[in-house]
C-alpha cells in the first residue's frame, strides 16, 4: 500500500454488502493508483454481478425497517455521519488527492461540500410533508401522503468521488430508502471511507451498500435489470445516461440524470472584466476542467475580445502543474492517459481549422496524464471544441457581435446542464437568462452551486433535481388516501 495511505484507518479495500466488509466471491482485484505519478495506491475488490445481487438483496431486506424508522431517528443518524466526515476532512482530503489528482486544497473543498448535503438532508428528513384535498363529493376526506420510493441505485463518477456519492445518498436516507453505490473504479477509495464512516453513524446493516467493480455493465444490468431497484440515480456521460435509461424501461424504473454538459459562459462588453475573469479562471480550470459544469465554451464580444484573451493568459501563466499533494500546485493531472489524449485531439482539431494558441496547446512534460493549461482564441462554431464536453484544462474563445448572436451560440448545443454571463445591464440579465435554455444560469458568477440550490439540466445533460428542497422529491412516492363514508 502506498506509504501516505498505509496507516489511514479509512482507506477501504473491500466492498460493503449487508454491513460487512467483503472480498469479490473470486477474490479478483483491481488496481487503484495515483493519476500524478501512475504509483500503485492500493488494490480493492474487483466485485461483479453476484456481488451486486447480493446488495441489491441486502438493500430489499433493510428497507422495511429503515423506512419504518422515524424520520427524526434519521435525520440524526445524518448529523452524525456528518460529524464524523468533518472530524476527518483531512484524511478524507489526503485519500480523494491521491486516487483522483486535484490539489489537496481542492479536495478538502470537495469533502466539505459533499458533507454539507448530508447535513441538509439531514435537515430535510423531518419536513416530508403531505395536503389533505378537498372532496368534490360529501362524506369524503382526500389525503396525500409522500413514501420513500424504496431501493436506490445510484451510479457515480470518478471527478468527484465523495461529493456525488453524498449528495445521492443523503436524500435516499433522508426519505427513508436504502441504497447500492456503485462508484467508479478509477476513485472507489473515497466512496468506501464514506461508507465506513457511515456505519460509525450508526447506519444499519444493509442500508448502504457498496460494490466496487471494474465491469461496469456486468453491475449496471444486475442495478438496472432489477424488480427490487425502483430508483437510479446517475451522474456521468450522456451516451451511458441514455443506455441506462433504456434499460430501466422494463422495470418502470424513476430515472435521475446527471450527464454531460458544454456550459457557455457568455461576457458581455460591459461586464465587470475582473470580475468575468475571476470567474472564467474558477469555471473553467477547476479541477483542470473535468467538471460537467465547468466553462466548455467562452463567448467573448467583439468589444473587450483581445483584452480578455490578454489578461486571461496572464492569470493562465500563474498557474502550477503537479502532484495535487504538493503545496504549490494549483492544476492537477487527468484522470487517465486517454483522457488526456482526447483532450489533445480536439485542441489539434482546433488548431488546424485555424484557432490560434495564445498559451499551452500541448501536453505537460510533468508525465502522460498532464496537459497544459490553454487557451485558443479565434476558435469557430465548426470546431469539436464547441461542439463537444472537452474535459481539460482548454479555454477555446469565440468572438460574437450582438445579444442575439450570443444566445443562439449559447442554445447551439443539445446539452442544457450550466450556464454563465456577465454584465452589469439588468435588462439584459432578465433577457438573456431567460433565453438560453439551460437547467442552471449564473449571473456574475459562476460557483453556483451548493446543497440549497436545485442541481440539474435540461435537454440530454439530463432529468431531475438534486439539493434543495427538490431534491427530496425524487426518493418519495405520492400516495393518495380517499377516506369515505364519513
Amino acid at each position: 500500500m502506498n506509504v501516505l495511505l498505509k496507516n489511514s484507518r479509512l482507506v477501504m479495500t473491500q466492498g460493503l454488502i449487508n454491513g460487512e466488509w467483503v472480498d469479490a466471491d473470486q477474490k479478483a482485484t483491481l488496481v487503484v493508483d495515483n493519476p500524478a505519478t501512475g504509483e500503485e495506491l492500493v488494490r480493492v475488490a474487483d466485485m461483479g454481478a453476484a456481488e451486486t445481487r447480493r446488495a441489491i438483496t441486502a438493500a430489499h431486506d433493510a428497507f422495511p425497517g429503515w423506512s419504518a424508522t422515524s424520520a427524526n431517528q434519521r435525520s440524526l443518524i445524518l448529523e452524525t455521519w456528518y460529524d464524523l466526515i468533518i472530524k476527518h476532512q483531512d484524511e478524507l482530503a489526503l485519500i480523494l488527492t491521491a486516487e483522483q489528482g486535484k490539489p489537496l486544497a481542492e479536495a478538502k473543498g470537495e469533502i466539505v461540500y459533499g458533507a454539507a448535503y448530508i447535513k441538509w438532508f439531514a435537515e430535510e428528513a423531518k419536513r416530508v410533508y403531505g395536503d389533505v384535498i378537498p372532496a368534490a363529493q360529501a362524506g369524503r376526506r382526500n389525503i396525500v401522503i409522500k413514501q420513500p420510493i424504496g431501493v436506490v441505485a445510484a451510479i457515480t463518477p470518478w471527478n468527484f468521488p465523495s461529493a456525488m456519492l453524498a449528495r445521492k445518498i443523503a436524500p435516499a436516507l433522508a426519505a427513508g430508502c436504502t441504497i447500492v453505490c456503485k462508484p467508479a473504479a478509477e476513485t472507489p477509495l473515497s466512496a468506501l471511507a464514506l461508507g465506513l464512516l457511515a456505519e460509525q453513524a450508526g447506519v444499519p446493516a444493509g442500508v448502504i451498500n457498496m460494490v466496487v467493480g471494474s465491469d461496469a455493465p456486468a453491475i449496471g444490468n444486475e442495478l438496472t435489470g432489477s424488480k427490487w431497484v425502483r430508483k437510479l440515480t446517475f451522474t456521468g456521460s450522456t451516451p451511458v445516461g441514455k443506455l441506462l435509461m433504456k434499460q430501466c424501461a422494463d422495470t418502470v424504473k424513476r430515472t435521475s440524470m446527471e450527464l454531460g454538459g458544454n456550459a457557455p459562459i457568455i461576457i458581455f462588453d460591459d461586464a465587470d472584466l475582473d470580475q468575468a475573469i475571476n470567474g472564467a479562471l474558477i469555471s473553467k480550470f477547476r479541477n483542470s476542467g473535468q467538471t460537467c459544469i465547468c466553462s466548455n465554451r467562452l463567448l467573448v464580444q467583439s468589444g473587450i475580445y483581445d483584452r480578455f484573451i490578454e489578461r486571461l493568459s496572464e492569470a493562465v501563466g500563474e498557474f502550477r502543474l503537479g502532484n495535487g499533494q504538493d503545496a504549490t500546485t494549483t492544476h492537477g493531472p487527468l484522470i487517465t492517459d486517454k483522457a488526456a489524449l482526447g483532450v489533445d485531439e480536439k485542441v489539434q482539431d482546433a488548431v488546424a481549422q485555424g484557432a490560434r494558441i495564445v498559451t499551452g496547446g500541448a501536453p505537460s512534460d510533468q508525465g502522460s496524464r498532464f496537459y497544459q493549461p490553454t487557451i485558443l482564441a479565434d476558435a469557430t462554431p465548426d470546431m469539436r471544441v464547441f461542439r463537444e464536453e472537452i474535459f481539460g484544462p482548454v479555454a477555446p474563445i469565440f468572438k460574437f457581435e450582438t445579444d442575439a448572436e450570443a444566445i443562439e451560440l449559447a442554445n447551439s448545443t443539445e446539452y442544457g446542464l450550466a450556464a454563465y454571463l456577465f454584465t452589469q445591464n439588468l435588462s439584459r440579465i432578465w433577457k438573456v437568462s431567460e433565453a438560453i435554455d439551460f437547467g442552471m444560469v449564473g449571473v456574475n458568477e459562476t460557483a453556483i452551486s451548493s446543497e440549497a440550490i436545485p442541481f440539474g439540466g435540461v435537454k440530454e445533460s439530463g432529468q431531475g433535481r438534486e439539493g434543495s428542497k427538490y431534491g427530496l422529491d425524487d426518493y418519495l412516492e405520492t400516495k393518495l388516501i380517499c377516506l369515505g363514508g364519513l
